[in-house]
């Protein structure tokens, strides 16, 4: 086997590395508005509210126009394909409201997960055939990063080593597609909190999921420190009798990371997988605050948890706008306190802050 091959270009090196650096800044993360459209109805269903194209321009403009200084804790917002092309009722592209603001626009590029041929109802996700034209028209269009979703199972023979490869190679494939187009690829390998499972099983079956990404996208040539993660924190089942405090929560998490993860990658963006608005931003609050070696930025990629008490108090009426925007406000600044470790808990009280976000099986 040749060990022979080349990185990518100093120039562009250094464009992938300035701009993971610029995400994973001191106290900021990422707003994940990539629902599909299907999706985004099942939370406009929640308010009462129609699923038409106006109705998601509407929602999304609300979100990206937030005031306060919403910058200070978001610096990168996930769109989806639909919504990178739409505008402000000014006129204002959406890419282009979120780089006045100084927040860069990214974008969501998987297809979604298919069923895996033999395995025990596991998936592995779809998209790439036309991935690098996509990727280059999406840098033209003014984004600056891309996320691609795989899903792994936990259950009695699950995850397969079948899935765990599958998965880790199709995210390596990705990412070298877009590091080519000078994008920032964020890798995501989600364990599912579904099941029974205690945190040990869940800790192990992360750290496994995470070894084979790195041995892939090693493989594939990825330039690390171009890069972002975005795992699930190691928690147990949802249906686990045993309850876990933050800090055990923060110690599972953080060992997995620092068996697996490279001091090289830029940062960890966790996703929130079904916690609680309040519940995300506690545990992300405890991996930060914990001991031990942590060579990476810690910090958050967060839909569903930024954006209940959004759209609770929004309900899909114009008169509720700056409510739903302070909900935004009041969170983000939230998540920005626990990705340094200085979030007390109980804090910040949204109006769905300790609401069952958990969606079995969740797909975008």
């Amino acid at each position: 086997m040749t060990t022979y091959f080349n990185y990518p270009s100093p120039a562009l090196q250094e464009e992938l590395r300035t701009i993971a650096n610029a995400i994973v800044a001191p106290g900021k993360g990422i707003l994940a508005a990539d629902e599909s459209t299907a999706t985004i109805g099942k939370r406009f269903t929640d308010i009462g509210l129609e699923n038409t194209e106006e109705n998601r321009r509407t929602y999304r403009e609300l979100l990206f126009t937030t005031s306060d200084k919403i910058e200070e804790n978001i610096s990168g917002v996930i769109l989806f394909h639909e919504t990178l092309y739409q505008k402000a009722q000014d006129g204002t592209p959406f890419p282009e409201v979120l780089k006045k603001r100084g927040i860069l626009p990214g974008i969501k590029v998987d297809k979604g997960v298919v069923n895996l041929f033999g395995s025990e109802d596991e998936c592995t996700t779809q998209g790439l055939d036309d991935l690098d034209k996509r990727c280059a028209q999406y840098k033209k269009d003014g984004c600056q990063f891309a996320k691609w979703r795989c899903v792994l199972k936990i259950n009695t023979n699950t995850p397969s080593y079948q899935a765990i490869l599958e998965n880790a190679n199709v995210l390596a494939r990705y990412a070298s597609i877009c590091q080519t187009n000078g994008l920032v690829p964020i890798v995501e390998p989600e364990v599912l909190p579904d099941g029974d499972h205690c945190l040990e099983r869940a800790q192990k079956v992360t750290e496994t999921v995470l070894a084979a990404v790195y041995k892939a996208l090693n493989d594939h040539h990825v330039f690390l420190e171009g890069t972002l993660l975005k795992p699930n924190m190691v928690t147990c089942g949802q249906s686990c009798k045993t309850k876990y405090t933050p800090e055990q929560v923060a110690h599972a998490t953080v060992t997995a990371l620092q068996r697996t993860v490279p001091p090289a990658v830029a940062g960890v963006t966790f996703l929130s997988g079904g916690q609680s608005e309040e519940d995300a931003s506690v545990h992300l609050n405890a991996i930060n605050a914990h001991p031990g070696r942590k060579p990476w930025a810690l910090t958050f990629s967060y839909g569903r948890a930024l954006q209940a008490s959004v759209l609770r108090a929004w309900g899909g009426k114009a008169e509720n706008i700056k409510a739903g925007q302070e909900e935004l406000r009041k969170r983000s600044k939230a998540d920005g306190e626990a990705a340094l470790g200085k979030y007390i808990a109980g804090s910040c009280v949204g109006a769905a802050a300790a609401g069952d976000l958990f969606i079995k099986n969740h797909a975008y």
